[in-house]
């Protein structure tokens, strides 16, 4: 047997999960500061569910892993979390109060391509609205984008754009209802493709050269000369598009997020259910090629989920904490902390050293004990290793004179602290 993890999934030290846990704690304090509400989903689903909305060449099925349960029923491992979301309302919607605005942090799976930033096995941090229309609430997810990675230190790039546009201008030049899926998602990939390939995947998609350049020259527009092409179109989602897009440009300008905001005609999203604006941010001097966020508008998935003749519009966006992760972990000069504030080192002492870790727990502090009954020389210089800043040599004399010394490791200076005192240890360490 070879021991090693499958790939696509890692193990983490103590020091790369506590980064992972701070990037976690960061988004969910701003989630919650929106006041978006917490839930969790299964990470099993119904393979009928996930792919419902696919056909079964799509990049996305294919890296959907498959399993069977016990009674044979075929299942799946979620690929994200806006689908069980959808399964999620049409489960609860009676028990729920309307708008409902969600995050979920969880795993999430899928059998793809592996680079840094993206693994097969990862964690997606997700925040979605359900029952409103409109740019308002997208505006604010825009928001949320802009302040969550403000408090990363990331620097970003938001591109959005509007499927309703892309669905249109394709239809536009000639294209089949049943060909817009294939030719968007041509499309989406533009930046990541010479001219000539480009034109091979659209010639190879059955379109012929004026469709081509018709296509090429209308996604290579700004939105200001759109505004001006179509300005007079019956093109009935060109029209809806452009409104969608001009309202939330609107909102961007007037919330001065256009230092973070362009807009990218050939942005698709992968998934099919997207029906509204879509959007995909990256860090903004591109140390990692691929999103770090994205997300947009789904309006029909959960309305046919519960199909009962009422419409429920949805919105949502997702942070990827591997790709988060890395950059983090890039960061030069980045200072090197402790897990815990002070470490006791007994001198057979073990019970009182219990319960004065217990009294300092109870005061915020995060403690340890030296179990191990080494020399003092020796714990102090595993103290020194693992960076903890103070430490307490609590032996016999300390609790006959009534008083023991903080040891402050990093200036090598002792501070007296009387027992009666105690309480007053916050303000050397905090």
């Amino acid at each position: 047997m070879i021991i090693q993890n499958v790939k696509g999934g890692y193990d983490y030290l103590p020091e790369e999960q506590a980064l992972r846990n701070k990037i976690n704690t960061i988004l969910k304090e701003t989630f919650e500061q929106f006041g978006y509400q917490p839930i969790e989903t299964p990470i099993l689903c119904y393979y009928e569910m996930l792919v419902d909305k696919y056909d079964e060449k799509n990049d996305l099925v294919k890296e959907i892993y498959q399993l069977k349960d016990q009674g044979k029923r075929n299942l799946g491992l979620r690929y994200d979390l806006t689908v069980p979301f959808a399964k999620f309302i049409a489960l609860n919607k009676n028990k729920l109060m309307m708008p409902f605005k969600r995050y979920e942090i969880a795993k999430v799976f899928r059998d793809g391509p592996i680079k840094v930033g993206r693994d097969r096995e990862f964690t997606q941090c997700d925040v979605d609205v359900m029952g409103l229309s409109g740019q308002t609430i997208e505006a604010e997810l825009l928001l949320i984008f802009a302040q969550a990675f403000k408090k990363l230190e990331i620097d970003i790039l938001i591109k959005y754009n509007n499927r309703n546009l892309m669905t249109g201008l394709i239809l536009e030049s000639g294209v089949g209802k049943s060909e817009v899926s294939k030719i968007t998602t041509i499309l989406d990939k533009i930046e990541k493709l010479t001219q000539q390939e480009l034109i091979e995947l659209l010639k190879n998609a059955n379109l012929e050269i004026g469709q081509i350049e018709e296509i090429l020259s209308n996604f290579n527009l700004t939105l200001e000369q759109m505004n001006t092409k179509y300005k007079t179109s019956t093109n009935e989602l060109i029209k809806l598009g452009l409104e969608e897009l001009n309202q939330l440009t609107k909102y961007i300008i007037q919330l001065n997020l256009e230092t973070f905001c362009v807009f990218a005609p050939s942005l698709a999203r992968g998934q099919n259910y997207y029906t509204g604006n879509v959007f995909e941010v990256y860090e903004r001097s591109f140390k990692i090629k691929n999103s770090i966020g994205a997300g947009g508008r789904y309006d029909q998935m959960i309305t046919q989920f519960i199909n009962d003749g009422n419409l429920y519009p949805a919105v949502g966006i997702s942070f990827g904490l591997s790709s988060i992760y890395e950059l983090l972990k890039q960061k030069k000069n980045k200072e090197k902390k402790a897990w815990i504030d002070i470490e006791i080192i007994p001198i057979e002492t073990e019970i009182e050293s219990l319960l004065l870790a217990s009294y300092l727990r109870n005061l915020g502090f995060k403690v340890e004990i030296e179990m191990k009954n080494k020399k003092i020389k020796k714990s102090l210089e595993e103290a020194n290793k693992k960076n903890i800043p103070y430490v307490i040599l609590l032996g016999l004399n300390e609790l006959t004179e009534k008083s023991f010394s903080l040891k402050d490791m990093r200036k090598n200076k002792d501070i007296e602290i009387k027992w009666e005192e105690i309480k007053k240890i916050k303000k050397y360490i905090f």
